[in-house]
């Protein structure tokens, strides 16, 4: 294994929620427990989702989001000036009648206090392993309501909009790194959907050039990384969707490649495991020195790859990037909201088991 992250068997991050607690969450909302109950329930969860971990031989390890209730809404809506409500955008396809929120700025961007770093220091203190916490992109307050949703009485220009957003995740990252976060990943779907021409229409909708966009959002991130520590190892992961299993957009990355690959980060989880992703083509544009993480093991459903079909698929993208930058992991999470995706907690071990298997067998 690489002795820096990503690591060659490498996953996302987020877990399905073990039954006990998604029981414990239940009869909290419902008022039957208190939080100091939920707490010791998620703090008994996490280390068991750890432990397994760490089994099965995965260098990276994460608490699987199993705190949230969704990968992005959690941490963003403790970001000043943002709120919640009712997405009218693109939909998630065959994900049924709830849809996740989107967020709307209705205020100053701020990061006034820590963010999910004491989910952090709970993690790092229970495993001798190389803990990773998985954050939403900084993009992620715009693509989906875009201009529409960010008040234009607070930020009549966007400008100032993107630099109060920069400047709140590098206080949020700040106080990550006095936790001790030196692996950091930055969940961001923006690239691939942009990817799809109906989500790019949806741009014109909302009020943004979707042309821009990806360089926009580049840059932003870039400006948010800025003051990061030398030794944080920071990653993006993109994909098309995972509510439920479901998925929103389409398309190869070929409009967003160069742009996303001029993000100053050390690696890219990047979903491979369909053709709604398109062909290795765009891989061209990588830098040298940098890592994609081939999603190839999907999330979306418990039938396990082959390892042979792994291995070709892998040999697929060495033709495009040299073997030595490549990594694997499953395409997204496991349960990037509480629900969960359609698969059963043994197959996502196995499917787990399987990275590591391979990441074995091809790089030693």
């Amino acid at each position: 294994m690489n002795p820096r992250p990503p690591f060659r068997a490498d996953h996302v991050g987020s877990l399905l929620r073990p039954p006990e607690l998604a029981a414990m969450r239940a009869r909290y909302r419902a008022g039957e427990a208190d939080a100091a109950a939920l707490r010791d329930a998620e703090d008994r969860a996490i280390r068991q989702v750890v432990a397994r971990q760490e089994a099965i031989g995965l260098a990276s390890i994460t608490d699987g989001e199993l705190r949230r209730d969704w990968w992005h809404l959690d941490f963003l809506s403790q970001l000043d000036g943002v709120q919640l409500k009712t997405n009218e955008g693109e939909k998630f396809r065959t994900a049924g009648q709830e849809q996740p929120p989107i967020t709307a700025v209705t205020g100053r961007v701020a990061c006034s206090r820590p963010i999910m770093a004491e989910h952090f220091g709970f993690l790092k203190s229970i495993t001798s392993h190389t803990p990773k916490l998985t954050i939403p992109s900084p993009s992620m307050l715009h693509l989906r309501g875009g201009r529409a949703s960010i008040s234009k009485d607070i930020y009549p220009d966007l400008e100032p909009f993107w630099d109060d957003v920069a400047a709140a995740y590098r206080q949020a990252i700040a106080h990550l790194a006095a936790a001790g976060c030196r692996y950091l990943q930055l969940d961001d779907i923006t690239f691939a959907y942009l990817c799809d021409s109906k989500i790019r229409a949806n741009c014109v909708r909302n009020g943004d050039d979707p042309e821009a966009l990806p360089r926009r959002y580049a840059q932003t991130i870039n400006e948010a990384l800025r003051d990061k520590p030398a030794d944080m190892t920071v990653t993006i992961h993109t994909c098309r969707g995972n509510f439920k299993s479901a998925w929103v957009a389409e398309g190869g990355y070929d409009p967003v490649a160069e742009a996303m690959f001029s993000t100053h980060v050390d690696g890219y989880f990047m979903e491979f495991d369909s053709d709604r992703a398109g062909g290795f083509e765009p891989l061209r544009a990588l830098p040298r020195g940098k890592k994609v993480v081939l999603g190839l093991v999907t999330t979306k459903v418990g039938e396990l790859e082959s390892k042979d079909a792994l291995k070709r698929r892998i040999d697929e993208a060495a033709t495009f990037v040299p073997l030595e930058d490549l990594c694997l992991s499953p395409q997204c999470g496991f349960s990037s909201t509480h629900h969960g995706n359609a698969l059963s907690q043994e197959d996502q071990w196995r499917k787990l088991e399987r990275v590591v298997e391979v990441a074995r067998e091809v790089w030693g």
